[in-house]
């Protein structure tokens, strides 16, 4: 039985839930002066020389497949052959979905100690295009499920190293790929100190329009890579809800039921049967009552004048297969004002075995806190669940809309002097989202008006697509071997 639409959600969290949902107590503030921040950042040059970001250590490195496999174990087992079959495609697909393996790597480089709040997973591919609340597209970090507190310097790596990994995937010179790299880490540099100049407000309010992006590259670009440009754009406006409704459902008996697309979509009478279905829905229309309270009160009164009336389990991204991901398909007015939920489960953060810890019991207020601490602008729907999965084990899920004006560059195949423009717009994104969270003038500090920092980490980034390649080409032994199976799922 779904609930009367405008009626304001009553229901008491239990306190198993409350605990789950726990935030964590904010510490003890201390203020002190810029000059005091900046003397902080220059004497962290005494525990990590800027040119000491050029270390990469492999001695006792171990297998990077045994890391991918302990991943595996809490992942749906039918499922983690797509993950390998993804990631076995090329040394960058490999990248995106290697983020533990670089994280144990990283945990053994020169380590800052100026923390900030991590996307944890910073490669190129995870930027991207969204709308705002008000509607507008901008540009931002778009995946944080490890997110996680660390050192600055891991983040820019990680974005450092996908550019080369990709640049060399392209087929462009070495030459061509340290430039591409040292220009969005001279990015980074160079808007962490304009930052550092700013008032708290003024940073806290940046954020890039892609009217005003575009504005910026329109001049770069000839007729045709503009006109293609522009569609990309507008065709990332047209991703919502409605469009959703369209690809993805169909009417069964005059009902719009999601479509069965085994394994990438599966609704749910498939995976339990139709009897158990129907107790699952009564059991997710209240979790989807608890998941209102970690929302703005007018978002949860939006949300409350729909009704759930389909659910199906969806494989996403690259290094996410596996874990589980749900579609959640609501109704508004009436069939044709539809809402679609995505509802991913939250894991420990790749980065949480080499760091202190977040201070978060639910990985989904984790993955939700940092999200909203780096991003301009977060999703209206953006929150939190703690749940009894089908296999009865609890797990912690996350929660935003599935399409809303969400784009990304397709880097494979993009040229140098596009892929160098689009590397140093994601250095000056990644700059304001730490700038947001850490010790803006500490790091502005740190890094200095030179480009040692930027020769370093490109240093890195080279060495690190050498070991990517090695570690792709161990995926495709493993494959071959058959140590682990491998599809597509399509």
């Amino acid at each position: 039985m779904t609930e009367a639409p405008h009626q304001p959600d009553q229901t008491k969290a239990s306190s198993t839930t409350r605990a789950a949902q726990a935030t964590p107590a904010p510490p003890k503030v201390s203020h002190p002066s810029e000059s005091a921040r900046a003397a902080l950042g220059k004497a962290a040059r005494d525990r990590a020389p800027l040119t000491s970001h050029a270390d990469l250590e492999t001695a006792d490195r171990g297998d990077p497949i045994s890391l991918l496999e302990g991943q595996a174990a809490s992942r749906v087992p039918e499922l983690v052959p797509i993950r390998y079959g993804r990631m076995s495609g090329s040394p960058f697909a490999f990248y995106r979905g290697a983020a533990l393996i670089m994280a144990a790597d990283l945990a053994k480089t020169a380590n800052s100690g100026l923390q900030v709040q991590l996307c944890g997973d910073a490669h190129i591919s995870n930027f991207g295009v969204f709308s705002s609340p008000e509607r507008r597209l901008v540009f931002d970090i778009n995946d944080f499920d490890e997110t996680h507190p660390g050192p600055f310097e891991w983040d820019v790596k990680r974005l450092a190293a996908s550019l080369a990994v990709a640049a060399r995937g392209n087929g462009f010179s070495a030459k061509k790929s340290r430039s591409i790299v040292t220009g969005a880490v001279g990015g980074y540099r160079e808007a962490m100190r304009s930052f550092a100049a700013q008032g708290n407000l003024t940073v806290w309010y940046s954020h890039l329009d892609m009217d005003d992006l575009m504005a910026q590259i329109g001049d770069q670009l000839d007729s045709r890579r503009k006109t293609r440009t522009l569609a990309a754009v507008d065709k990332a406006r047209s991703r919502d809800s409605v469009q959703a409704l369209s690809k993805l459902t169909t009417t069964v008996d005059g009902h719009t039921r999601i479509v069965s697309q085994p394994p990438l979509i599966v609704p749910i009478e498939e995976l339990v049967g139709d009897d158990e279905a129907s107790a699952t829905y009564d059991a997710l229309r209240g979790l989807i009552r608890s998941y209102r309270r970690t929302l703005q009160w007018d978002r949860r009164h939006l949300l409350e004048q729909f009704k759930l009336t389909h659910v199906a389990r969806k494989v996403v991204g690259v290094g996410s297969v596996g874990t589980r991901a749900w579609i959640l398909l609501f109704e508004g007015l009436n069939g044709g004002d539809p809402l679609f939920l995505q509802a991913k489960e939250a894991q420990a953060s790749v980065l949480s075995g080499f760091t202190k810890a977040s201070g978060f019991k639910n990985q989904g207020q984790r993955v939700v806190t940092g999200q909203q601490l780096m991003q301009a602008s977060s999703d209206i729907f953006l929150g939190w669940q703690h749940v009894d999965g089908l296999d009865g084990i609890p797990r912690d899920f996350y929660l935003r809309q599935l399409r809303d004006g969400k784009g990304s560059a397709v880097i494979e195949g993009m040229l140098p002097d596009a892929l160098a423009f689009y590397g140093r717009i994601c250095g000056q994104t990644l700059a304001r989202a730490h700038a947001r969270s850490g010790d803006r003038v500490a790091i502005a500090a740190y890094l200095g008006s030179k480009d040692r920092f930027d020769q370093a980490i490109a240093g890195f980034a080279e060495t690190y697509a050498d070991q990517n390649d090695r570690d792709h080409a161990a995926l495709a032994d493993a494959i071959a071997t058959g140590r682990v199976l491998a599809h597509t799922g399509l």
